[in-house]
């Protein structure tokens, strides 16, 4: 079972790409399921006013599932599109998101921390606040944003868990406990995680997440998806194999699909 669960596309601003030239391209590599799972729109901070094109306009919401729903009859048969979102957990804003959630019918919905307040912490244009913060902190901050989302309902499995290392800022002291809380509340609710490959081509040079916290959630029995979070067509499946792989080495041998917001498990 060959699956990329974690796709953007042009509506998100910073991605290129029609959904279509995606799907086109999971056809070309063989996928026998894609995932689409453009960010959801901006709630909490003005988009004319924030960092341009970091995600689908408001308007644009009907649009892309309404076009995700006509390309998954279309391609039947060729490829199975699951229809997805990845959905900012944002503390404060439960009801707004679970609003934007409980509006269309959902395959899966992807809970990401992105942002601490209004900072995005996976954004390169913001790596500046780092300068002016105590990085056991942020990490904090960050891992129990983390657990709230997965406390939330809202979600079926929890995207890049540990993206805070992303650019390679990272405390002095150990932060284990904090990954470790991470997965027990993912465990305790009920939810996946993914295995993240793009954290490959980021200065960390490593998946999200990393070999000690797959090991960490096979142990607590999470199941466990993939994507290559692709924000280009030709990146549709990147280091996949790589990710599989891994999973394998660690004792993994089924992947998560998702579709009606139910989970089926498949070998791989």
């Amino acid at each position: 079972m060959l699956i990329d669960y974690h796709t953007h596309h042009e509506r998100c601003g910073h991605a290129v790409g029609t959904l279509e030239d995606y799907v086109k391209r999971g056809i070309e590599i063989g996928l026998q399921q894609i995932g689409l799972s453009d960010h959801m729109p901006l709630l909490h901070v003005d988009p004319a006013e924030y960092y341009p094109e970091m995600a689908m306009p408001m308007e644009e919401l009907p649009k892309y599932v309404e076009e995700c729903l006509y390309l998954k009859e279309k391609y039947k048969g060729q490829i199975d599109i699951r229809v997805g979102l990845e959905a900012d957990y944002i503390e404060g804003w439960e009801e707004a998101i679970e609003r934007i959630i409980r509006k269309y019918s959902w395959d899966y919905v992807i809970g990401s921390v992105h942002f601490l307040g209004t900072w995005d912490i996976s954004d390169f244009r913001q790596t500046g606040e780092w300068e002016n913060r105590d990085r056991m902190q942020v990490y904090e901050q960050y891992y129990d944003a983390v657990c709230k989302a997965a406390a939330t309902g809202f979600y079926d499995y929890i995207g890049h868990i540990d993206v805070i290392k992303r650019f390679g800022f990272k405390p002095d002291g150990d932060v284990t406990h904090l990954e470790d809380a991470a997965l027990q509340a993912v465990s305790k609710h009920g939810l996946a995680i993914e295995l993240n490959a793009s954290g490959l081509r980021m200065p960390v040079e490593e998946m999200f997440p990393g070999r000690r916290m797959l090991e960490k959630a096979r142990s607590l029995g999470i199941p466990l998806t993939i994507g290559s979070d692709c924000h280009q067509p030709e990146r549709l499946g990147q280091y996949l194999d790589e990710a599989r792989t891994l999973l394998k080495n660690v004792g993994i041998t089924q992947l998560a699909t998702f579709e009606a917001r139910k989970r089926v498990m498949v070998d791989f």
